[in-house]
């Protein structure tokens, strides 16, 4: 296939992120029951229909295309020319207990390389749209915003947020605290919702550790696309084997004082 540009599978990604809200929006707030997978984290009936419905879709069109998703694995050689990576809720936690900040994530991948990403929140609508090459689009019926990150350019003023003290590990914790010593303030929570509030100026930085590809495929045209970066802690690409520490900052001149920190 001769790819002119990324976008011809927007149409599909739009589908995917479609499906997953009908499939999760009958679950949210409701009286359903809650799995503990193997690491701890928990996973409902929500996650795994909307992946699902996502693999279907893309299946039924693309059917050379491999697929990897946080609840049903690998389908086809993620090291293929064309792979899509899924999460159908990121921040499972967030949506058992009743908060909308949980997203789908979607993602496709040319030949080892994030080139599509699209962020969707079910409850909010909100929803950003990444391709490589283009700006990040951002869209909401009813909650205003643009894509198009802040320019903090001095970590001391910069805003960090982070999921979870619980997600460093023991081995990177002190790297952390490094940085948010280093930083004017930190918030927690959000999950992949913080990205999409870096991605329209609200959030300077986040520093993020034990993430799985399906937790920032999704992101890395977004945070792009918006005008940030997103990096490994040591200021790397990201790809299928980074070890999972993820560092976005909304202006490009934060990130190599947030490396310098994270040293």
């Amino acid at each position: 296939m001769i790819v002119d540009n990324f976008s011809q599978f927007l149409p599909i990604a739009r589908d995917c992120a479609d499906a997953a809200r009908a499939c999760i929006k009958p679950y949210f707030r409701a009286n359903i029951t809650i799995d503990t997978k193997q690491d701890n984290s928990p996973v409902t009936m929500a996650d795994r229909k909307a992946e699902q419905a996502m693999r279907e879709i893309i299946m039924r069109k693309y059917p050379s295309h491999s697929i990897l998703g946080e609840e049903e694995g690998q389908e086809g050689h993620l090291s293929g020319e064309w792979l899509w990576i899924l999460d159908p809720i990121d921040g499972t936690r967030s949506f058992v207990t009743g908060r909308p900040s949980f997203c789908t994530l979607i993602s496709l991948f040319h030949k080892g390389k994030p080139v599509l990403g699209l962020v969707d929140q079910p409850i909010t609508e909100e929803r950003w749209i990444g391709i490589e090459g283009e700006k990040t689009q951002f869209m909401s019926p009813n909650i205003t915003g643009s894509a198009g990150t802040r320019q903090c350019n001095t970590i001391s003023r910069a805003e960090l947020s982070c999921t979870s003290p619980e997600i460093i590990s023991q081995e990177n914790k002190s790297r952390f605290e490094k940085l948010q010593n280093s930083v004017k303030r930190t918030s927690w929570g959000g999950d992949a919702y913080a990205y999409g509030l870096l991605s329209l100026g609200h959030i300077d930085l986040i520093a993020e550790d034990t993430l799985k590809p399906w937790d920032w495929a999704a992101l890395v045209p977004v945070i792009k696309g918006a005008g940030g970066t997103i990096t490994d802690w040591n200021g790397h690409a990201l790809t299928l084997e980074s070890k999972g520490n993820v560092l976005a900052c909304g202006s490009p001149n934060l990130l190599g004082e947030a490396v310098k920190a994270l040293s």
